[in-house]
């Protein structure tokens, strides 16, 4: 059951509408954007990429001193990363160790573009509001080229934030809908032919589920997490894959998925504020009637899919915000995956607002970059620390993981 919300002071029309105005002009920007898929480097070689997830626009947190808004703290990650080409990889053994970084082929995100637009304090912005910021940070304001001297490609999926926006809360929410971030990934991303607007977009048949081939690794970009549903899609996809093709999965979700992010399984299956479960991934939660246990059943469902695909060679995830480089296991200690998950610039779980003291080690800030050797089918994750000395701050380089993908 939904709860409406009373008028809130600013008319939500006119926001639309200054936000449709501008993002008129960001259509512009959409040829460039999606010719990733076909413009970046899809040959073997070495190819570089930016990694970052979780930007949460509309939420606020204390930064350099200061309470602020997301879009402050996103603004000074991209001028960091716009500063990564006249950079030197650390020497520490892995692909281009001590070589000038040069080009960035591609960025990735991995949802919450946009924060929950919930009834405050504070009140949270409408997505549309935090789409038109990220399109003026990210998709206009990264000033990065590949290594064909084109303009970097992105890489985008949705996250719970995005898809609840999209679809409603378990709490109040302003508006009760708004799916621009959801409507702009899907149109980005899978270039339909018929592109789908606020009031067209389903989230039950619009997944945003698509895969890429570059450099001679197969990347699988998953909506939300690799459920029963998704699997489906995903087998298809693998089907038209050499099995010794290696393949990198980028999805919202850590490969043990919160229970509150399933689908509600009790009654009509809805999103209320009793059950608490969100809907954001389709399948059905079969553990329990509540969202208070762990996603065992649907983990090992998970893991018998990975088993039958060995060529899949690791997972890379936002969510659960903090960088670590990490070994999935399985509930039951059965499986060995590479994992990477990357902290966000908002509500990072030691970095930002999700720390215990709710404010977070800022010096800890940290995005990735991912760099694959495709004729050598190896793969060198680094942790890439941008704001350990407020705004002067250099990049400082982290941990590093160097990994087989034979």
């Amino acid at each position: 059951m939904r709860t409406r919300i009373k008028s809130i002071p600013g008319s939500y029309t006119t926001i639309v509408h200054e936000m449709m105005i501008r993002l008129t002009v960001f259509a512009l920007l959409c040829f460039s954007i999606y010719s990733c898929k076909k413009d970046g480097p899809t040959t073997n070689g070495i190819v570089q990429f930016v990694y970052t997830s979780d930007l949460h626009y509309g939420a606020p947190r204390s930064f350099r001193g200061a309470n602020v808004d997301a879009g402050v703290v996103n603004q000074a990650l991209v001028n960091q990363i716009n500063t990564l080409p006249v950079k030197t990889f650390p020497d520490d053994g892995g692909v281009n160790a001590g070589e000038m970084i040069e080009t960035i082929d591609f960025v990735i995100i991995t949802g919450d573009i946009t924060d929950r637009q919930e009834v405050g304090p504070p009140q949270i912005q409408a997505a549309a509001i935090s789409w038109g910021q990220f399109a003026v940070d990210f998709l206009n304001g990264i000033t990065l080229n590949n290594r064909n001297r084109q303009k970097v490609g992105f890489l985008l999926e949705c996250g719970n934030h995005d898809v609840s926006n999209a679809i409603g809360y378990t709490k109040p929410v302003y508006p009760l809908t708004d799916a621009t971030a959801m409507v702009n990934i899907y149109n980005l991303m899978l270039a339909p032919a018929m592109p789908r607007t606020n009031v067209t977009y389903n989230y039950s048949a619009d997944k945003i589920n698509y895969s890429r081939d570059i450099a001679g690794v197969h990347f699988l970009f998953v909506n939300m997490w690799p459920d029963s549903v998704q699997r489906i899609w995903m087998e298809k996809d693998l089907a038209n894959v050499v099995s010794t093709t290696p393949v990198i999965i980028f999805t919202h979700d850590q490969p043990d998925c919160e229970a509150k992010h399933f689908t509600n399984p009790n009654g009509t299956h809805d999103i209320n504020s009793i059950d608490k479960f969100e809907n954001v991934v389709e399948e059905r939660f079969k553990d329990a009637d509540t969202i208070k246990v762990e996603s065992t059943i649907e983990q090992r469902n998970l893991v018998a899919f990975l088993k039958v695909h060995k060529n899949i060679k690791a997972y890379f995830h936002g969510n659960d915000c903090n960088n670590e480089f990490y070994i999935y296991k399985g509930p039951d200690n059965d499986i060995s995956l590479n994992v990477f998950r990357v902290d966000s610039p908002v509500k990072g779980i030691i970095s930002g607002t999700e720390a215990e003291d709710g404010m977070g080690d800022e010096t800890k800030l940290s995005f990735q970059t991912i760099v694959i050797d495709g004729d050598a089918k190896t793969m060198t994750v680094r942790e890439c620390l941008w704001n350990t000395s407020g705004s002067a701050s250099p990049i400082v380089w982290g941990i590093s993981s160097t990994i087989s993908l034979k």
